[in-house]
Formats: structure tokens, C-alpha cells, sequence
């Protein structure tokens, strides 16, 4: 039996439907709604990062040290104390915080520390990550964060360089790079040890990311050689620290993307060269840190 209801009810009938199907997509039932809100700060949630996921450094001369092992890579979890290198170009670590960094309008979300000081910085590029497949593994996507170099002659993404195991093991590392070019890793005499990282297996590993402009080095006066910051976007390159803005993420192509929030952060030594005494220039890292939770 088929039954007549007054249109005043139908139409009520459908606004109840409406507002069940919003509550349910509040509370979590619409996944594409949600899955950017990542998840949220509480009580106990940490102002820096509290997990490292992987330490790849290239060789360099703190390698193999007190600085540059996979201990001094988790010595710069849970606070500011540690320091790591990252070796020469290419060498990178991924951290990650225990809730979600919001991208807030018109301010830096994030800071690196770092050992930088007036006149020598060592810049690294950063990446970052939002956690979207919710599994708790930086196996998304990675968005380089654009900065002041980005627009520089000498500027290149997808530059690659392939280190080589010495015969000797303190003997300088051999490079070749993606564009048919070769050098070293020179070794000095202020570190002796094995610049090779000890706990890579293989004789060769190849490192890719994002080349830095070298043009703010200056080497002309070889026992005074400087190395200026950009002006932002980098990590080792301010004084103090380096306060990062997570909607100057950029897509492999340049363009940028809008980002709720993110849950990883990859730092990787951008600039190749070698500063002579100095050895080689390495991007290092003291801790990572949520700004709307530093005090």
C-alpha cells in the first residue's frame, strides 16, 4: 500500500537526512574530509620532534664521530642539546613530531637549529611531509620548501652525486656526479678517521635532492673563507636558527601546493663544495621544533 504523505513532511524528512550526513562527516565519516586535519596537539604532545626515521649522510670529516653517527642523529630528538652533521652534499636525516605542525596563515610554523655563525653558514634544503595515508611512516610525498635560492643560476633540482669507498679507508672520497663531473671528499689533517660512513655495506651509494647555488662562498682569501646564508628558507643558514613557513612547499615541478599540516621533515646538505682547510661545507642540525608550542 503505497502512502501520501503532505510535502511540509517530505521536505522535513529530507532536512533531518541532510543534517545526520553533516554530523557523521564531523565525527570522522567522510575520509576525504579529514584527512588533512592530522592529528591533533594534547597535553603531553612535544614542542620538538621525537623520532628519527633515517640517517643518510654523505662522508665528510666528522663522520664516523661523536657528530656524525646515527647516536648524534638521535642526540638532536626532544630538545636543542644534540648536534649531527649531515656530511657533504646530499646527506640527510628524517624526523618526525608526535602530532601534526599546522600550516598558520601568514607565519613560520617550524625552526631548525643549528651551529650557524655570522659569515659561515652550511645550508640545507628541507622537505616536508604530511602523514596522509595515516600509517605513522614518511612514505608519502615529499614537498622541497622553496627559498631564496630558488630563482638563482645554480639553482637545479634532481642533482645527483655518487660517493665511492676510498681503497685506503682514510684516503679522500671519490665523487661523480649526474652531469659528468668528478672530485673529492678531501680528507685534513684535523680528522683523521674514515670519511666513509662505517655502517653503509656497499662500495658505492648515490644521493639525490635539490643543489644550492655556491655563489654565496667566498674562498678568495683561502685562510679567510666565508660562507653567507640566503636570505630564508634553508636550514644551518640563520644565525640562531632558521624559522620555516610550511606554505612555501613546491610539487617536483616548482609549483606550490597547500598544505594543512605536516608530520615529517627531511633536512639534506644542499651546497657541493669543498672550503679547502675547512674541509668539506656540511649542513648541521641541533633540533627541529613546532613554533605555536616553543616558549
Amino acid at each position: 500500500m503505497k502512502l501520501n504523505y503532505p510535502v511540509e513532511i517530505n521536505l522535513l524528512a529530507a532536512l533531518c537526512m541532510a543534517a545526520l550526513l553533516t554530523a557523521c562527516k564531523k565525527d570522522g565519516g567522510d575520509t576525504a574530509e579529514t584527512s588533512n586535519t592530522g592529528r591533533p596537539v594534547t597535553a603531553s604532545s612535544s614542542a620538538y620532534v621525537t623520532q628519527l626515521f633515517s640517517y643518510n649522510p654523505a662522508p665528510g670529516q666528522l663522520i664516523n664521530t661523536a657528530a656524525g653517527n646515527q647516536d648524534a642523529a638521535k642526540s638532536i630528538l626532544n630538545g636543542t642539546q644534540g648536534l649531527v652533521t649531515l656530511g657533504a652534499y646530499g646527506g640527510s636525516l628524517v624526523l618526525g613530531f608526535d602530532h601534526t605542525v599546522l600550516n598558520r596563515d601568514n607565519q613560520d610554523d617550524f625552526i631548525t637549529y643549528n651551529n650557524a655563525t655570522t659569515g659561515f653558514s652550511e645550508p640545507g634544503v628541507v622537505w616536508v611531509m604530511a602523514d596522509d595515508n595515516r600509517n605513522g611512516q614518511p612514505d608519502d610525498t615529499w614537498y622541497e620548501l622553496a627559498g631564496a635560492a630558488q630563482n638563482l643560476t645554480g639553482y637545479s633540482r634532481n642533482y645527483a652525486i655518487t660517493y665511492t669507498r676510498p681503497a685506503t679507508a682514510t684516503a679522500d672520497v671519490p665523487w661523480t656526479d649526474n652531469r659528468g663531473n668528478k672530485g673529492l671528499v678531501k680528507t685534513n689533517t684535523y680528522h683523521q678517521q674514515a670519511y666513509y660512513p662505517d655502517w653503509i655495506t656497499a662500495n658505492t651509494y648515490t644521493l639525490t635532492g635539490t643543489l644550492l647555488p655556491s655563489s654565496t662562498v667566498n674562498d678568495t682569501n683561502p685562510t679567510y673563507i666565508t660562507s653567507n646564508g640566503f636570505t630564508f628558507g634553508y636550514a644551518d643558514n640563520t644565525l640562531g636558527g632558521d624559522k620555516l613557513d610550511i606554505a612555501n612547499a613546491v610539487d617536483a615541478q616548482g609549483n606550490k601546493v597547500a598544505l594543512k599540516g605536516i608530520d615529517f621533515v627531511k633536512i639534506q646538505t644542499g651546497i657541493a663544495y669543498n672550503l679547502g682547510w675547512l674541509g668539506e661545507l656540511s649542513t648541521e642540525v641541533k633540533g627541529v621544533a613546532d613554533l605555536s608550542l616553543v616558549k
